[in-house]
């Protein structure tokens, strides 16, 4: 009798070679796809906005990740909720619109209506026995961190607060709190989400792939990244921006899916942010005192990544559509009180990480095209690969 498919991943998971890249089935197979959307996506925090996205009460916005589809929402009280899209009666997407301000959620299909905190205030012609406290919208849980809003579908999440109390002094000088998003774009990619985050998770194709990017990050190089890293660290207690790195990634995380990584490595000299020609991009974040040349990678859980320079910030996530369908979604983010047009130029802002993510679209499609070829055989890993294989165990002891 055929083993099914889960049987095999849990197979190749059994045989896989420390330092080598997965077999092929992992991108390749639906049944592993919707398991990784169920036991993975679902089980762990995705970063999905900013509060300054629901300012006031009523303000929401929908998040999407392969069949799921969650609401965020300030509620009356002021408190920002998580809700599945899901109607309690037979399960039709709640809310169509991406975002907007509502006072209730009414169901298209039925006109059930829910309250902003998921409650249900009322189900048409039910009869009396109906009790509509026991059909509420599913709860998602939220997490806020400095202003970034992360949500779980789970009901046990992965225990983010002691690494995120770790990570709030470095991150505190940038007041990531009073940020707002001054561009969101969306580069989808036919390919598997799990080649497209590690394609992120590492920079051995850096100098062959992304010239532009080459052009002014050191991290292509970890020679040049020791080289300057003494200049930089001047610059940095110039600017007010702590030395301190934090690495509570593999096994240094609390528990699969708590990993919490934060870095700032050297820009080439007469860079002072990613932007085309090294001149800043915008006002300084928050409480720093000069552009200091730098850029941090920060990741917060498995999923969620973010580039960190002296004027601007730029998420990235991988959202899974369909098996080899994914999103490559960035947001760029300035200074809550920057205006466009007087303190900064969208296109300008933008440039470095649209021509990056053009350059990451071309080169995880071939990648997916290769490994869809029955003669794929996974090759070992560079050791500019480093983080590849802790998002690896991270993901098999999830799924």
């Amino acid at each position: 009798m055929p083993k099914d498919d889960l049987q095999v991943m849990r197979d190749l998971m059994e045989a896989q070679r420390e330092g080598f890249a997965l077999p092929r089935h992992f991108y390749t197979s639906q049944v592993v796809y919707d398991n990784d959307i169920s036991m993975f996506w679902s089980r762990n925090w995705i970063w999905v906005g900013h509060v300054s996205q629901v300012a006031e009460p009523g303000d929401y916005f929908l998040f999407d990740y392969g069949t799921e589809s969650v609401i965020v929402v300030r509620d009356r009280d002021g408190e920002v909720r998580a809700h599945l899209n899901v109607c309690r009666h037979r399960g039709s997407r709640v809310c169509t619109e991406r975002k907007g301000k509502a006072r209730s959620f009414i169901c298209p299909y039925h006109a059930w209506t829910f309250d902003l905190n998921g409650k249900l205030r009322n189900g048409r012609s039910m009869g009396p026995d109906f009790d509509p406290g026991q059909y509420g919208l599913f709860p998602v849980q939220v997490k806020i961190f400095q202003g970034l809003i992360f949500v779980c579908a789970a009901e046990t999440a992965p225990p983010l607060d002691a690494a995120l109390e770790q990570l709030a002094p470095l991150s505190k000088p940038f007041d990531f709190e009073n940020l707002k998003i001054a561009h969101e774009a969306s580069y989808p990619v036919p390919a598997n989400w799990k080649l497209a985050l590690e394609n992120y998770l590492e920079c051995y194709h850096c100098a062959p792939s992304h010239q532009d990017y080459s052009r002014s990050h050191s991290l292509k190089d970890p020679a040049q990244v020791l080289e300057f890293s003494g200049a930089l660290h001047d610059r940095m207690k110039d600017a007010g921006v702590p030395l301190d790195e934090l690495d509570l990634t593999g096994q240094n995380a609390v528990a699969s899916g708590a990993d919490v990584y934060w870095r700032r490595y050297p820009l080439f000299p007469s860079y002072m942010t990613g932007s085309k020609d090294g001149a800043p991009l915008a006002p300084r974040l928050g409480e720093l005192k000069t552009h200091d040349g730098g850029a941090t990678d920060l990741g917060i859980g498995t999923l969620n990544y973010f580039l960190v320079y002296a004027d601007h910030v730029v998420g990235y996530r991988f959202v899974p559509r369909a098996l080899q369908e994914t999103d490559i979604q960035i947001v760029w983010y300035v200074r809550g009180d920057a205006e466009e047009g007087r303190d900064y130029d969208k296109e300008a802002l933008t440039w470095l990480w649209h021509v990056t993510s053009l350059d990451d679209e071309r080169i995880i499609r071939h990648n997916q095209e290769g490994v869809n070829s029955h003669r794929f055989e996974p090759g070992p890993l560079s050791e500019m690969e480093w983080s590849i294989p802790g998002f690896y165990r991270n993901y098999f002891s999830m799924i």
